[in-house]
């Protein structure tokens, strides 16, 4: 059974002010996304499910979908403020999708196999997709192991603002104890900061090992994702900014001795499009991995 990818598009990037999961970028317009496909594709993914909104299906289905190559199997579901528990209401004035853990307990139907899960617009690099496809062609694709694939924090700052990343505390043995989301985390000058709840500056030290929202999971996290969501939204129906995370899910899961997950450290550099001033630097640093011949000129020739 080979491994399905679970592409996170449904985010709107207020920071980035457009859809960037459209925003071309590689020599022959291709998207970020494009490339996470590519790379999984060659690490041996047969199967690419996207997360995306109703408000943008037709022309995400045009742009990014129908420009594939006809034997890359395909799906995609739309995740919606109204796809949750029948007996939980929510205030009408929520507009605000319902997070990261959301988006991928919609996807339930979808998938059938061991998959790995990433966010639409970064660029995680092939070695990452390898160590997730390795990890899962050789777990049992129903026990309670899973992997995170672990990226140095200096290797995925932006330039241009502050960004989130989930920093991972791990034990002796490259097991995951936590991961705290520090959401204000930047550079100033060569040094690197986050600022904490009272608007200190803490100091970071680049090689913390950061979450970028890429694990390697199998379909025995969905009934567990289902649980914690009901007893989230009984808890957060009137709440217009609370959102169900991903991390914060898999953090309950090893709280509560219901899963293991192991960290696998890639080398690979990290960029994306968190702000507009991102573009022109990805757009060289695509533009450099194409020259080495990483990538072909075009993608889908």
């Amino acid at each position: 059974m080979f491994p399905t990818l679970l592409i996170l598009s449904a985010g709107l990037g207020s920071r980035y002010g457009s859809l960037k999961q459209i925003d071309r970028i590689g020599p022959s317009g291709e998207r970020i996304i494009d490339y996470s496909v590519y790379d999984a594709i060659k690490a041996g993914f047969k199967k690419v499910v996207y997360v995306i909104r109703e408000s943008f299906e037709e022309e995400f289905k045009e742009v990014i979908i129908n420009e594939l190559p006809e034997d890359i199997i395909t799906d995609y579901v739309c995740q919606e403020l109204n796809v949750i528990p029948s007996n939980i209401t929510y205030s009408k004035e929520r507009v605000k999708p319902w997070g990261t853990g959301h988006a991928l307990l919609v996807a339930a139907n979808k998938i059938k196999e061991p998959f790995a899960v990433i966010n639409a617009d970064d660029f995680y690099g092939a070695e990452s997709f390898k160590i997730a496809a390795d990890f899962l062609n050789n777990h049992n694709d129903q026990n309670s192991e899973y992997a995170l694939i672990g990226y140095k924090l200096k290797n995925t700052l932006s330039d241009y603002g502050t960004v989130s990343r989930g920093i991972c505390e791990l034990d002796s043995n490259n097991y995951l104890i936590s991961v705290t989301e520090r959401t204000k985390i930047g550079k100033i000058n060569s040094s690197i900061y986050f600022e904490d709840d009272n608007g200190s500056l803490q100091p970071l030290n680049g090689n913390e090992i950061v979450s970028m929202n890429m694990f390697a999971l199998n379909p025995s996290v969905f009934n567990y994702f289902e649980k914690l969501f009901a007893k989230f939204m009984e808890e957060n129906m009137d709440n217009l900014k609370a959102e169900f995370f991903l991390p914060s899910v898999i953090n309950n899961m090893i709280e509560n001795k219901k899963a293991k997950v192991k960290v696998l450290n890639t080398k690979d550099n990290w960029f994306g499009l968190t702000y507009q001033e991102d573009k022109p630097l990805a757009r060289e640093k695509i533009k450099t991995l194409v020259e080495k011949k990483i990538y072909p000129v075009k993608l889908w020739a």
